[in-house]
């Protein structure tokens, strides 16, 4: 097959979305299909292009066998609801336009959203070159960023909403990444074989346990080590996070370990700055490859969401990560994700936004090292049985064999 997949977020940048597309293109790559990946020049989150993208509208790269045709955008540090726009209808028109130059046949035109008018690039692009058209859904929206108050214009909304019927109508597949995605798409009236689901998961040849040693490096020897490793995002509830560590400064023997970027992470600096939580590190974001090794060094792992309907069908990658290093973790994501940790034994679960609760559950991971081994063990188990990033490209490589 050969493949042109838009995803507006990828490596070099760090995430959930940039790791999937990644694998899952390497993947198919290495089954000996042709994969060309559309992408936005690296910015997210902090929005400031390297020097060595600026003044250009395209590149052109080579990444473990996949051609990376990269594109300008409109990217600013300041996020608002304007930046935003321009970030998403920028990329928009410039994949378009950079896609529409690319010479050969494609059998599949594979768009992943959010970004939300990715869609829409995808299938001008499909149409363009009579190529199918597969739709990824990792997160339902408008419906997600009026819910977060990110998107209040009414007619912009209703607007978004019909562009979103379209997609579906048009597209020769969709795939949810979550049960909750799937079964609410479902019941809008797509059905198998159109609606397939593949879900998130991680991979666990590079996510095991390495070890606590990196903690003496971080002066955490006699910790008990609490980590938060992922965007400091608003659907997160960062300052809620904050306010469990200011709750636990008196606790001396534990130390939480904040990892990563986003557009809270400032209000979380200046709020341990005006708390004094000497028992809070914030450290950069580090690059997938090396992550393993700092959540090896925690204890236990934070899977923090707001309190929103929406993310009962949410199903966060990171929590996948923790697992596969053989870590307990405390989740604060109600419903499907809630489900997997107390039905493996993997963790423990709290009601999101529930300072009290999350406090409780640390200390008793604390009081209980060979509970927490134990739920580390089982955690590693189900990742490899049933989320390995593997399993997941295999399926996505028959779903697409199927409309070729």
């Amino acid at each position: 097959m050969t493949i042109l997949y838009l995803s507006q977020y990828f490596p070099p940048e760090v995430g959930a979305t940039q790791t999937r597309a990644l694998e899952m293109a390497t993947h198919l790559v290495r089954q000996g299909h042709r994969v060309t990946v559309l992408t936005e020049f690296p910015n997210h989150p902090k929005g400031v292009i390297p020097a060595r993208y600026r003044g250009r509208c395209f590149e052109h790269e080579r990444l473990d066998g996949i051609d990376v045709i990269r594109t300008w955008v409109f990217a600013r540090p300041n996020k608002n609801f304007y930046t935003r726009m321009g970030l998403y209808l920028s990329f928009m028109l410039s994949a378009s336009a950079a896609g529409s130059t690319l010479r050969g046949k494609y059998d599949i035109v594979y768009a992943t959203s959010p970004p939300f008018f990715v869609g829409a690039a995808g299938l001008w692009l499909s149409r363009q070159k009579s190529a199918k058209f597969v739709f990824e859904v990792r997160d339902l929206w408008p419906q997600t960023a009026v819910e977060l108050g990110e998107l209040q214009n009414a007619r912009f909304v209703r607007w978004a909403e019909k562009l979103e019927k379209v997609y579906y109508g048009r597209a020769n597949r969709i795939i949810a990444v979550t049960q909750g995605i799937y079964d609410t798409l479902a019941l809008r009236g797509h059905t198998s074989p159109k609606l397939r689901l593949v879900t998130n998961g991680t991979n666990t040849d590079l996510f095991f346990d390495h070890g606590d040693h990196l903690r003496a490096k971080l002066g955490l020897e006699d910790k008990f080590v609490v980590l938060y490793a992922g965007i400091f995002g608003i659907a997160q509830g960062m300052e809620q996070l904050v306010e469990v560590v200011e709750c636990l400064k008196p606790s001396q023997d534990i130390h939480f370990l904040f990892i990563g970027e986003g557009p809270v992470k400032q209000k979380v600096l200046e709020l341990q700055k005006e708390k004094g939580l000497v028992n809070l590190t914030v450290l950069d974001e580090i690059p997938r490859e090396r992550i393993a090794i700092h959540i090896s060094a925690a204890d236990c792992c934070l899977v923090p969401l707001k309190r929103k309907p929406l993310f009962l069908g949410a199903l966060p990658s990171k929590m996948f990560d923790f697992m596969a290093c053989e870590r307990p973790v405390i989740v604060s994501v109600d419903g499907e994700a809630r489900r997997i940790v107390e039905q493996s034994g993997a963790g423990i679960f709290v009601e999101p936004e529930n300072t009290e609760q999350m406090v409780a559950a640390i200390r008793q991971m604390k009081d209980s090292p060979e509970t927490c081994r134990h739920m580390g063990l089982a955690g590693r188990a189900l990742v490899r049985e049933r989320f390995s990033r593997r399993q997941q490209a295999l399926k996505l490589e028959a779903i697409l064999q199927e409309i070729v």
